[in-house]
């Protein structure tokens, strides 16, 4: 069994939550205020070791108290934060969200410490994790495009499974795209980086664009309420997303990157890590909170049961 090494963001996250998204100019009265630990890497890191995987995060924090909150809520779940680098003259990255009765959101990141990460901090973190064959490797791409690229190139020079998280998907270049052995992009993000189209016929498109000599690349494309599409080696597979009374969507995508690479860390073949994935993901649109959703193992294993009977 394998360690999942996360590099990416770590935030806190300031939410209101409203009847309704307000419209641009607009101001919507009533909304509710919470805190919450958030940022799409260390949310990652956090759904995969409630359900059970060695993890290890990688990223930035700032010497504040936000800073220090952030590594004290990984630390609380068993993450190894000695790749967590504190840097003196950045804040601790801060997301402002807001979430509407129906569980959908709009969210604005003032990326602090998080945009700050060098290739060469990210380098020292992850050779002192000395990675094996075993691990998985989840990047994301709310740092710096070159720490992202580093932190892949580094997983695949280990020739541990990596993962590549393309959010946001902007300025990605070919080269980092082709460092990843699954792609884990939804449907905003793979028009960005495929253009429109069909979901399937892009998807094959975007794993053929990430290195033409690797035709097993793979891609797992997130597509809400609906579940995912699993496109490898050509084919096409969509993954339903069990029906549920969705309350908040942040974090899903993090729980489903999660998910995904503590089952391929357990040595479970993608098909069926990105179906656990996507059932992680809909468990956890049914509570508040990016983190506070996301389903242990146990949760999980009896979801996988229910599902399985239908």
């Amino acid at each position: 069994m394998g360690r999942v090494i996360v590099v990416g963001s770590v935030n806190v996250d300031l939410v209101g939550v409203v009847d309704r998204l307000p419209a641009p100019g607009e101001t919507v009265i009533g909304a509710r205020f919470e805190t919450h630990h958030g940022g799409k890497g260390g949310n990652a890191a956090v759904a995969a070791a409630r359900l059970g995987a060695s993890v290890a995060f990688v990223g930035a924090v700032g010497a504040d108290p936000f800073g220090a909150e952030a590594r004290a809520a990984l630390e609380r779940e068993g993450i190894d934060v000695s790749g967590l680098v504190e840097l003196a003259d950045q804040p601790t990255g801060v997301a402002l969200i807001l979430v509407d009765g129906a569980g959908e959101n709009v969210i604005a990141v003032a990326g602090g410490a998080n945009a700050a990460l060098t290739s060469v901090q990210v380098r020292t973190a992850v050779k002192r994790l000395e990675l094996t064959a075993a691990d998985v490797v989840l990047v994301g791409h709310e740092i710096r495009t070159g720490a992202t690229h580093e932190a892949l190139r580094l997983g695949r020079n280990a020739k541990a499974t990596t993962i590549l998280n393309p959010a946001p998907a902007d300025g990605l270049p070919a080269q980092t795209l082709a460092l990843a052995d699954v792609l884990t992009p939804n449907r905003g993000e793979l028009d960005v980086l495929a253009g429109p189209g069909v979901p399937a016929a892009r998807a094959r498109q975007l794993v053929k664009r990430a290195d033409r000599k690797e035709p097993k690349r793979s891609a797992l494309v997130s597509l809400g309420p609906e579940g995912a599409l699993l496109v490898t080696g050509g084919k096409a597979t969509t993954i339903k997303a069990p029906a549920v009374e969705a309350v908040d969507a942040v974090g899903a995508g993090d729980t489903l990157n999660g998910a995904l690479a503590a089952a391929l860390a357990a040595g479970l073949d993608l098909e069926t890590a990105a179906r656990r994935a996507v059932v992680a993901a809909a468990l956890a649109v049914t509570r508040a909170g990016a983190r506070e959703g996301m389903p242990t193992e146990k949760e999980l294993e009896a979801a996988m049961r229910r599902a399985a009977r239908r």
